[in-house]
């Protein structure tokens, strides 16, 4: 049994026990059975002790680990940072390299932003051109009806506000 089902089982005795008369804080309680758990109790410590000591050691064995990977990789870096320093050359193309291929990017960034601002001003202008062709169809349908409708409704008689004329 682990000592936090030890614990439940005393805790669960206290819940049972019965109430001492006229004190509502003292309980009676079977003292041979809390003996047994108190026993119990001391006779697991040890192994649940000796868990987290095993767990506290793995734990300083992996940061151990970790901390001489992290100088591995710190050792390899500063290694490689010697190595490309001595180059000075190597280092002066690439930095004229990589403002080359900036400019160049940059310049086809702008050409492509302007091109899209271009094509979206376009489809913006296209579209509005069509809506505003369909809402003049619209309103042309729309009178059309009214005065269908007007004219339907005075040759049968009808008045348009009032009703039957």
């Amino acid at each position: 049994m682990s000592i936090d089902e030890i614990l439940e089982e005393m805790d669960e005795l206290l819940d049972k026990a019965s109430s001492v008369p006229f004190v509502s804080h003292k309980k009676v309680i079977d003292g041979e059975r809390m003996r047994e758990l108190i026993n119990d109790v001391r006779l697991n410590m040890p192994h649940e002790l000796k868990e987290a000591k095993k767990i506290e050691f793995d734990c300083q064995r992996i940061l151990n680990e970790a901390k001489l990977n992290a100088e591995s990789i710190i050792r390899k870096a500063e290694e490689r940072a010697a190595q490309i320093v001595s180059r000075e050359a190597i280092v002066t193309e690439a930095k004229k390299k990589a403002l080359d291929m900036l400019t160049k990017a940059q310049t086809a960034a702008k050409n492509l932003q302007q091109n899209a601002a271009t094509s979206v001003a376009k489809m913006l202008n296209d579209t509005e051109n069509y809506y505003s062709r369909n809402l003049q169809s619209i309103k042309t349908v729309k009178s059309k009806l009214s005065s269908t409708v007007s004219a339907g409704l005075s040759m049968n008689g009808i008045d348009k506000k009032n009703g039957l004329q």
